[in-house]
């Protein structure tokens, strides 16, 4: 049976006890054993790391040591999936290049804060996505410094209603997407603030289809 290893903590602004606890219930249905902590040392140990199938880190702000970063890319290098949603995966160790090179993204922004606006789904072939429709959700809307090599499921666009920096108005921004590291399979999720924005059905499915692609299983 696949196994997963979700890790939460930092900010509590994002309910990550909460929110993990929740997305562990789906992970559990869909079949995979969940195993939930808030250490981060298991980071440190790529040979340990390799007994599960996906790694789900739920950690804003957090800190990793270089011990913990170089064991966590080499894990997911060697095979083991990554995935996570918002700023539990991507405003999270702000000080780990190597791993925010692995996640694909780094938060920088939210302009006006928790806001309705829409994602598009661009690619509506692949798994994560199929079937799902474009959708609203009310939440924060990212902006981030993302990896020019992703591959886009889902972006969002910034209509200028929100934004106090006129430049960025109009700006496509990936809002979910894949990619490889090494022989690990790479999925991020910019949606879901708190642990309420994860239920709707759009976002579950995307968030529940995206941790089992990680850990290569769907």
């Amino acid at each position: 049976m696949a196994k997963a290893l979700m890790v939460y903590g930092g900010w509590e602004g994002h309910e990550p006890e909460q929110a993990t606890a929740l997305v562990a219930g789906w992970l559990t249905d869909a079949g995979l054993t969940v195993e939930r902590g808030t250490s981060l040392e298991p980071f440190a140990d790529p040979q340990g790391l390799g007994r599960y199938d996906v790694v789900v880190p739920c950690v804003t702000c957090g800190t990793l040591t270089g011990e913990q970063e170089a064991g966590l890319c080499a894990a997911v290098m060697e095979g083991v999936g990554i995935a996570g949603w918002h700023g539990g995966i991507v405003d999270a160790f702000r000080n780990n290049p190597t791993y925010q090179f692995m996640t694909g993204g780094q938060f920088v922004a939210h302009p006006g804060g928790i806001i309705k606006y829409r994602v598009n789904i661009t690619d509506r072939e692949h798994p994560i996505v199929s079937g799902v429709g474009d959708f609203e959700v009310r939440s924060e809307q990212y902006y981030m410094h993302v990896d020019p090599g992703l591959k886009v499921l889902a972006s969002t666009r910034f209509s200028g209603e929100h934004e106090s920096k006129p430049w960025i108005t109009g700006v496509t921004m990936p809002t979910v997407w894949t990619k490889p590291w090494g022989k690990g399979r790479v999925f991020v999720s910019a949606i879901g603030h708190v642990a309420a924005d994860l239920i709707g059905p759009e976002v579950k499915a995307i968030t529940t289809r995206g941790i089992l692609w990680a850990a290569g299983k769907l």
